[in-house]
C-alpha cells in the first residue's frame, strides 16, 4: 500500500459557529498524521454568523487548515466547489464530512485502511439519533432512486465518504454544479458505472449544538426539485456511458 497517498478532508460549514471549533479539531489530527500534503479544507458557504471569522483564527493553530469561502449556494453545490479544489490541487482521496459534529473520527481508520480497494466507501447510517423524520426522508428517497434510476442504495446521501480523486473527478463531469444532492447523485452514479464501492456502517449522532437549516417543509421542496433533476441526469447518464 502506496505511502504516499494525500487526502484532502473537505467540510462545507454554513452558520456553524457553535460547533466549528469542535470539527477542526476532532478531524485535523487525521491529516496531519498521514501528511504527504494532505489538508483539512473547510469551505464556509456565506455564513451569517462568526463561523468564517473563528476559522480564519483557528489556522493559526492548525498548520493543515485550509480555510476557503463562497458566496451561500447550498450544501449540495459547496460539496462540488470543495471537490474540484481538492482535484485541482491533486489529493489522491477526498473524504467529505458535514460540520454537524455528527460523526466521529475516530470511525475514519477503516476507511483509509481499505483505500486501495475501493474507489468510494461510503457510511451507513445505522443507530441515527437524527430523529425520525429524517430517517424517513432517508427511506424515502432510497424507494426515489430505485423507481428514476433502478439502482438500490440503501443510503445515498451520508456525509461521510472516501472518495478517490481521480473517479469522482470523471463522475463530477455529469453532475450539475448547482446541484442540491450532488452526494446522491455521486452514490447513484458511482454504483450504475460499477465503481468499486462498499457503504461502512458507521454512528451517526443528533446535532452537537446550533440549528439545523433544513426544515422538513424545505426538505419536501427539494425532493420535488431533486426528482426532476433526478429524470434529467438519469436520461443524460444513458447517453454518457
Amino acid at each position: 500500500m502506496s505511502n504516499t497517498d494525500s487526502l484532502y478532508i473537505v467540510i462545507p460549514a454554513y452558520n456553524e459557529e457553535e460547533n466549528i471549533s469542535a470539527i477542526v479539531s476532532d478531524w485535523h489530527p487525521v491529516v496531519s498524521e498521514i501528511g504527504n500534503g494532505s489538508k483539512l479544507v473547510v469551505v464556509d458557504d456565506g455564513s451569517k454568523d462568526s463561523t468564517y471569522s473563528k476559522l480564519v483564527a483557528l489556522q493559526s493553530d492548525y498548520p493543515c487548515l485550509t480555510v476557503l469561502s463562497k458566496p451561500n449556494s447550498g450544501h449540495g453545490a459547496t460539496c462540488i466547489y470543495a471537490y474540484k479544489y481538492a482535484i485541482e490541487n491533486h489529493a489522491d482521496y477526498i473524504f467529505q464530512t458535514d460540520s454537524d459534529g455528527q460523526t466521529t473520527a475516530s470511525e475514519f481508520g477503516i476507511f483509509w485502511e481499505n483505500r486501495q480497494q475501493y474507489d468510494f466507501q461510503i457510511g451507513k447510517r445505522i443507530n441515527r439519533e437524527d430523529g425520525k423524520s429524517r430517517v424517513f426522508v432517508t427511506n424515502v428517497l432510497r424507494i426515489v432512486l430505485w423507481l428514476v434510476f433502478g439502482e438500490n442504495i440503501a443510503d445515498a446521501n451520508t456525509p461521510f465518504r472516501l472518495m478517490k480523486a481521480a473517479r469522482l473527478g470523471a463522475i463530477l463531469k455529469v453532475v450539475p454544479n448547482d446541484s442540491f444532492l450532488s452526494n446522491v447523485l455521486i452514490s447513484v452514479i458511482a454504483v450504475r458505472w460499477k465503481e468499486r464501492c462498499i457503504w461502512r456502517p458507521i454512528t451517526f449522532k443528533a446535532r452537537q449544538a446550533g440549528e439545523s437549516f433544513i426544515k422538513l417543509k424545505k426538505i419536501v421542496k427539494i425532493g420535488w426539485k431533486a426528482l426532476k433533476d433526478f429524470r434529467e441526469i438519469n436520461s443524460a447518464l444513458k447517453r454518457v456511458k
